[in-house]
């Protein structure tokens, strides 16, 4: 059976509108920070450089594996710095870099909105 589709003059206008360029640049972005934990992740570093195992305690739930993979994921692509000391014990350090910083205004956004529709006066996630 087919289905036929009537559009409206408004729906026709927004078709147009769409993005079906590849890679779309929400896709792109969805699929970089959608990733389960990754925005939580960037959440801590915002506060302050991280290390491993303050990063474990932060997020309850993540596994050690996960959380490598995440920021494996948002090292690649430019938005945290891995820093290795050679001390003894050795440690790494996580760190935003500028392109990372320029998530937080998407950040802030999301936070403002969560907040209104939640109806919170002020939530301290994103305090720095």
């Amino acid at each position: 059976m087919k289905i036929k589709h009537n559009l409206t003059e408004r729906d026709a206008r927004i078709q147009t509108n769409w993005c079906f360029d590849d890679p779309c640049p929400i896709q792109f972005m969805l699929e970089l920070l959608g990733s389960k934990w990754s925005v939580l992740i960037l959440r801590e570093l915002f506060r302050r450089d991280r290390r491993t195992h303050e990063l474990l305690e932060a997020l309850p739930g993540i596994s050690s594996k996960t959380l490598t993979m995440r920021l494996r994921e948002l090292e690649v692509h430019g938005l945290v710095k891995r820093t290795v000391f050679a001390e003894i014990p050795p440690h790494v350090e996580y760190t935003l870099t500028e392109k990372g910083r320029e998530v937080q205004p998407v950040m802030i956004a999301l936070k403002q909105l969560g907040e209104q529709w939640l109806g919170k006066k002020s939530c301290a996630c994103l305090n720095q």
